[in-house]
């Protein structure tokens, strides 16, 4: 064979073991696009929303003391009500005529107490003289005695008449101001947002059962009323800023205050698996809102905590991993366990939810491949969350797609990031690998 030949042989066994070999050798994976975005130092704070309906600071119900026909009602539904105003007017014969009864009885007792009073000056005037009729021996001992106990029954009898004009006095004035009850006048300044009667109709005025005319609310002054869940309530304290937004200004946020919360809980659906427990909370607007009524539906949203500086990451970006998938795949998503077969104890034991302890982590992008690492978390808002610890500001995060991020990102899985601009200059420059090697020679 000539040497022409055998170096084209030698030539083709070369390629024919460099294609095997190549074909042989682990691929690498292409880089996954992902989103990203830099670790950033600001003010975060933490956040409770609530849905409620809007109510009146304070509302009074106007309801009569006295039963009887309403025979008058001038005010409307909608009509601007002061303090003090009339409102309506209820059959007062009957506490008329208790009045004039009341009147006479006084006058009488009146009369009587200037009877006695006139009686008593007469026996005063006869013990005055009876006492002169003894010094002068004209008159008995036995006399004087029986003259002075007629003159202190008197006095004792013009007490009595002063007492039952006091007790005319006390009946007199409770028929008046039962008589007052008859006009019907508004207790607060507002707006007259319910007209509950008729004129004509019967009212029933008693200690016990309610019977409401009118209602008025000061409408200038509004609150909403929202349930918040258990495990967000506990965050919440009186006085906390908040802002409502109604639904019939949609684009208008307006300025609030937490003023109560409830002690209370308020349980949906109790024993069963759909059991809700909330707890009432009072929100007051601080501004008034042109327009706005009793009933309408809002949204509220009440900062609790604001933690400045703080580490903060897109709340996306913050996903878990259990220590199985951490240490063995190094971040791999779990395979799916093997379907038991039906009446196994295995398949009974597998309706059980079993859960296994996870981790929150982060996918850092150094070198171009994402590295998970552990992170302690702290405030969330509704688009950031803060890091207590595992990340530095600057670092390079992904931040999604979700379900890249959420299931199926590895450590060390190579990436391409699409940072933003604004990130993109916070981010610490990439150093090559041939600069590391000439750095490391020198």
């Amino acid at each position: 064979m000539s040497w022409t030949k055998r170096i084209v042989a030698a030539v083709f066994v070369l390629a024919v073991i460099g294609i095997v070999a190549a074909s042989l050798a682990p691929r690498q994976d292409p880089p996954v696009p992902v989103q990203a975005s830099a670790v950033r130092k600001g003010a975060i704070t933490r956040k409770v929303s609530a849905a409620g309906k809007l109510q009146a600071a304070t509302q009074v119900k106007l309801s009569s003391n006295l039963s009887g026909d309403l025979l008058d009602l001038p005010v409307r539904e909608g009509d601007t009500i002061k303090k003090g105003q009339y409102i309506g007017r209820i059959d007062a014969r009957r506490y008329e005529a208790q009045l004039h009864q009341r009147e006479a009885m006084e006058q009488s007792a009146r009369s009587e107490l200037s009877m006695e009073e006139v009686n008593l000056a007469k026996l005063d005037a006869d013990v005055k003289r009876v006492e002169r009729l003894v010094k002068a021996d004209s008159a008995s001992t036995a006399e004087l005695e029986k003259i002075i106990a007629e003159r202190d029954g008197a006095a004792a009898r013009v007490q009595a008449a002063k007492d039952r004009i006091r007790n005319a006095s006390a009946s007199l004035a409770e028929a008046r101001y039962l008589l007052s009850f008859t006009t019907l006048v508004a207790p607060i300044d507002g707006i007259l947002t319910s007209r509950l009667k008729q004129v004509g109709e019967r009212v029933r005025g008693s200690d016990f059962n309610e019977d409401p005319i009118v209602i008025i609310a000061t409408l200038s002054s509004m609150e909403m009323k929202v349930e918040v869940g258990e495990h967000e309530v506990v965050y919440l304290h009186e006085g906390d800023p908040a802002e409502i937004e109604v639904d019939a200004f949609p684009d208008r946020k307006f300025p609030a205050q937490v003023i109560e919360i409830a002690k209370n809980a308020t349980v949906k659906n109790a024993g069963t698996d759909a059991e809700v427990t909330t707890f009432p909370v009072r929100i007051a607007l601080t501004v008034p809102v042109p327009g706005a009524l009793p009933g309408m539906s809002g949204q509220s949203t009440i900062s609790t905590e604001t933690h400045d500086p703080a580490l903060i990451v897109p709340l996306q970006a913050v996903t878990v991993r259990t220590e199985k998938q951490l240490s063995a795949g190094k971040g791999a998503s779990a395979a799916p366990p093997a379907e038991p077969t039906p009446g196994t104890p295995a398949a009974a034991a597998s309706k059980r939810p079993s859960r296994e302890p996870v981790q929150k982590v982060v996918f850092v992008i150094e070198d171009g491949k994402a590295k998970a690492r552990r992170v302690e978390t702290g405030l969330a808002s509704e688009n950031d969350i803060e890091l207590v610890s595992g990340v530095k500001e600057g670092e390079v995060i992904v931040e999604g797609p979700y379900k890249l991020l959420s299931r199926d990102l590895t450590d060390g899985k190579p990436v391409k990031a699409d940072l933003p601009p604004a990130d993109a200059a916070k981010a610490p420059p990439k150093v090559s690998g041939d600069a590391k090697k000439g750095a490391g020679g020198t």
